[in-house]
């Protein structure tokens, strides 16, 4: 399979728990920083409905939840924001990226060598948050104690979220997904923490950067049975100034995940040469 855009992967059959499949976007999360416009249109082909770019056909039915009443997230998903893959500085506008002076310098030396170290490129996994803005869709599943995401690009990642009050694994030192531990706010928005990624990830394509003490957090929140939103929110004393956030937008998917192999004719390479 020829590869199109920055690095990414898939194939992934998952015989975990079952959840059901849908998909949905709601409201902004309650308390996030600094969240900019922007926030993308959620899907593979401009986020509207799936891999085709039609008119949104997502349902608008009620969400489903689990037996004790809180939101359940389960389903396939479109991408949320494939503009903030690319340029997630330009999305906020640069004027409003809380640049400490180092990161800032850095990030304008990526973008003037045409991103040509990007490591999603390199088929290594894009971080969070960025595997929230991968032009590839991602399927959730969930049961009252984890929550498993498994995505079709990301060099054959998947992420585990745990729901049951544990604390964060302290072995989980410079990982490229990091350690990941959910909270409910209440019945319909799930708070999720993740530390412990390397800083070898960039924040998107063009090169904004982080520190391996980055705390991520994302709000997960779900309007109707086709739509859901989440808030992503850094916050990186070594890197920004102060923590900041972004929003993507995601529509249940029409089908299924398809195998994608990152690995496999990879020909971001070859036109990677800089300046």
């Amino acid at each position: 399979m020829k590869k199109i855009v920055p690095g990414f992967v898939l194939a992934v059959s998952l015989a975990v728990f079952v959840g059901s499949i849908v998909g949905q976007q709601p409201a902004p999360a309650p308390g996030a920083p600094d969240a900019p416009k922007g926030g993308g249109k959620g899907g593979f082909g401009g986020g509207k409905g799936g891999r085709g770019g039609k008119a949104d056909t997502a349902p608008t039915t009620p969400a489903p939840r689990m037996a004790d009443g809180k939101m359940d997230f389960s389903g396939n998903w479109n991408a949320g924001g494939i503009n903030l893959n690319v340029n997630l500085a330009g999305a906020m506008g640069n004027g409003n990226v809380p640049w400490l002076p180092w990161s800032e310098k850095l990030h304008a030396e990526r973008e003037a060598a045409i991103s040509k170290d990007d490591p999603e490129a390199r088929c290594l996994p894009p971080g969070v948050p960025r595997m929230n803005t991968t032009p590839y869709p991602f399927t959730i599943m969930q049961n009252d104690k984890q929550i498993i995401i498994v995505y079709e690009g990301g060099a054959h990642v998947w992420r585990k979220i745990f729901l049951d009050g544990r604390k964060h694994d302290p072995n989980a030192v410079e990982t490229w997904l990091g350690d990941s531990t959910g909270k409910w706010i209440d019945n319909d928005t799930l708070e999720v923490e993740t530390v412990g990624q390397t800083d070898r990830s960039w924040l998107d394509e063009g090169g904004m950067p982080h520190t391996k003490d980055m705390v991520v957090t994302e709000t997960f929140t779900r309007r109707d049975l086709g739509h859901m939103t989440i808030v992503n929110t850094i916050n990186d004393p070594g890197a920004y100034s102060k923590p900041w956030s972004f929003t993507t937008n995601h529509s249940q998917l029409r089908g299924e995940l398809i195998e994608y192999i990152c690995q496999e004719n990879n020909r971001d390479l070859e036109h990677l040469v800089g300046k």
